[in-house]
Order: C-alpha cells, then sequence, then structure tokens
C-alpha cells in the first residue's frame, strides 16, 4: 500500500530513497566524465534576480579557486583514464578570480576543450585580463568557448534582471571578444511571455545588428535554460518516469558531469554531483573524482524541473 493510501504522505524531496508517494526515487550512475566543471569562486560584479548560486559583490560561500587547487583534479584525469573532453569554468564571474586566465591557459595546455562562463563585463574587460585572454584565444583558437550571460535579446528586459546598463556593458564586452576573433555562445533565460522560437528571432536579430557569429537556433550555442525557483511545485522523479517520459538517466547532466567547489574556510576543495546544487550538502560525494563516481538521487526540485522535464544542462 503506498503511502499516500495509508495517510502518511511524506515530504516531497525529503528522503533521497523514496518520493513522497512512496515509489523509488529515480537515481542517475555517472555514465562517464565528459565534462569537469569548476566553481572559480561566487563572488560577482552584479547581483542578479534569481541567481540559482545567489552571487553578488558580497557572496563568497564559495572562495576563489588556484591553479594549485585545479592542476590535481587534471592529473587525476590523466592517472585514471577517464574521457573527459571539457572543463568549464563558472562562478560567481569568474574574471573577478585573479588566477582565471591563468587557470584557463592550464586546462588548454592539457588538451581540454575549455567553456567559460561570463557575464562580459567590466570584471573580463580589465586590460590585464583582455590582454591575457586575448593571448590565450590567438594560441588556442576554438578549443576556447566563452558563453555569455544575456537573459533576453533586448535591453529592457535584460536589465529587468541584472541592473539598468548591464545589458550595454555585456554587448560591449562581446564586440570586444568578437573582435579578438574569440568563439561566443549565449546562455538565455526561457521566463518570457513569449515562444522559443519567438525568443530565438530575437536573439538572432541581434547577433545580426551586431555581426556576432552565434547561431540563435542552434541549442548549443545559444542556449535557453528554463527558470529555476525552488519554492515552485515541482513533481518529483520516480524510477518509473523514466518509461513514462521516454527518457534515459543517461541524458541528464550528472550522468556525465561533476563540479570541484571550495568552501569558505574550508582546507580543501571537494567533487559536487552537479553545477545546480553547490551549497546542498548531500550532493557533496567527495574529494576526489574517484570518490565522486557514484550514483546521484533526483532529490531536489532542480533535478526535476531543470534536468529531466526541462531537459537543460550546463555543458557545451
Amino acid at each position: 500500500m503506498k503511502l499516500e493510501q495509508a495517510g502518511l504522505r511524506r515530504q516531497k524531496f525529503a528522503d533521497p530513497q523514496i518520493c513522497a508517494d512512496g515509489a523509488p526515487r529515480a537515481r542517475v550512475a555517472l555514465r562517464a566524465l565528459e565534462t569537469l566543471w569548476f566553481n572559480t569562486g561566487t563572488l560577482c560584479n552584479i547581483t542578479c534576480v534569481n541567481c540559482y548560486i545567489e552571487s553578488s559583490p558580497t557572496n563568497d560561500a564559495l572562495v576563489y579557486l588556484t591553479p594549485a587547487d585545479v592542476a590535481p583534479y587534471l592529473d587525476e584525469i590523466a592517472a585514471r583514464g577517464l574521457p573527459t573532453r571539457e572543463i568549464g569554468f563558472t562562478g560567481g564571474e569568474p574574471y573577478m578570480n585573479p588566477d582565471m586566465n591563468e587557470m584557463t591557459a592550464l586546462a588548454l595546455s592539457r588538451g581540454f576543450e575549455v567553456l567559460v562562463l561570463t557575464n562580459a563585463m567590466r570584471p573580463m574587460m580589465r586590460p590585464r585580463v583582455r590582454e591575457g585572454l586575448a593571448a590565450l584565444v590567438r594560441e588556442h583558437g576554438k578549443r576556447l568557448t566563452l558563453r555569455i550571460s544575456l537573459d533576453h535579446w533586448s535591453a529592457t528586459q535584460h536589465d529587468r534582471l541584472r541592473g539598468a546598463g548591464s545589458f550595454a556593458r555585456t554587448i560591449e564586452g562581446m564586440k570586444w571578444l568578437a573582435g579578438a576573433g574569440a568563439r561566443m555562445a549565449v546562455a538565455g533565460r526561457m521566463l518570457w511571455d513569449e515562444s522559443e522560437r519567438e525568443t530565438r528571432a530575437g536573439f538572432a536579430r541581434l547577433y545580426a545588428e551586431h555581426g556576432f557569429e552565434i547561431d540563435a537556433h542552434d541549442p548549443a550555442q545559444t542556449v535557453l535554460f528554463p527558470e529555476m525557483d525552488e519554492t515552485a511545485e515541482v513533481p518529483e522523479i520516480t524510477t518509473a518516469c523514466w518509461d513514462i517520459l521516454g527518457k534515459s538517466p543517461e541524458s541528464v547532466m550528472c550522468a556525465t558531469s561533476r563540479m570541484v567547489v571550495k568552501r569558505k574556510g574550508a582546507a580543501h576543495p571537494v567533487v559536487l554531483s552537479c553545477t545546480l546544487l553547490p551549497y546542498d550538502p548531500q550532493f557533496e560525494m567527495g574529494r576526489t573524482l574517484g570518490e565522486a563516481a557514484g550514483e546521484v538521487a533526483l532529490n531536489h526540485p532542480h533535478c526535476a524541473k531543470f534536468c529531466v522535464l526541462g531537459g537543460a544542462s550546463c555543458s557545451g
């Protein structure tokens, strides 16, 4: 008899093994570590509405990583013969971290593709940072991609979330990147009163206006993320949902990626199951990639709404 029938309904997302109705919770095994993310720190130059990681000019809950933090994980990938093709850097704003270009160079020198998530604003535009970034683009070309956070194709809607003038400063950064020959992608948000087709058409017009070589209709080049709201009503994902939804556990982000963070006051970095859940201790998997190779219980609303139902992924 199900718990609901017995009048003993559980709280949703409370038990990593069992859903509220008593059905077994879906779990995802690590099929292959294709993307390893590094959170460079939660400090950011701006505070955005609904930032999933609560980045701001004052949030240093995740402190700056250093090249000395990154290198052991790249060494472990080589030592274990892992099939990792991509290294991702996220934040906060990665270019707030003074070692960002050095960490990028370290990953590129090991032969990885590198994806950097940035708002392309003033931290990236500082002369010293620009000079180093331009050199990396010249040396490594298309193996380095910068995915720009551009919530909407219009300044009005973008600035509503990121503050007045944010859109103009990001476009300025994108123009500089285009002039430097950098490979760019864009990350937008699907929270507007318009269809995906209309949103992509708007981005296409924006790219054409500025001569940006980004395909608005390619989901890998213009990524439109579903909105994440932990207070919204979200269904849990049971083991039966895979067949009901016609999806596979292998399609979920934690089947192919992990993220490294360093918490404030911690002696060493740790590995998390994914980029979306930096503060929930149940998703901390260990200090090494080997320790982080276990299954992940989909015990959070983001697992359901963003990954399974939304079909989204942070990877390139």
